[in-house]
């Protein structure tokens, strides 16, 4: 039986680990986790300039993936 995975893509479409998750809800919950390695920095980097923290989690997608 197949079961839908799941891709998180930055806000430049690039995903955020290899392997797919195993359900939209691991994806959601890997979010913060993600978000939190920028921290420091205070603003995640993207090609169309800097993302502050707050709004990070917003600018991400989770897609279906085969």
């Amino acid at each position: 039986m197949d079961t839908q995975k799941f891709i998180v893509l930055s806000p430049d479409g690039i995903p955020l680990r290899p392997e797919p998750f195993p359900s939209e809800q691991a994806a959601r919950d890997f979010i913060p986790l993600w978000c939190n390695r920028y921290e420091e920095q205070g603003f995640y980097s993207a090609v169309g300039g800097r993302i502050p923290l707050e709004e990070l989690p917003d600018e991400l997608r989770i897609v279906a993936c085969d």
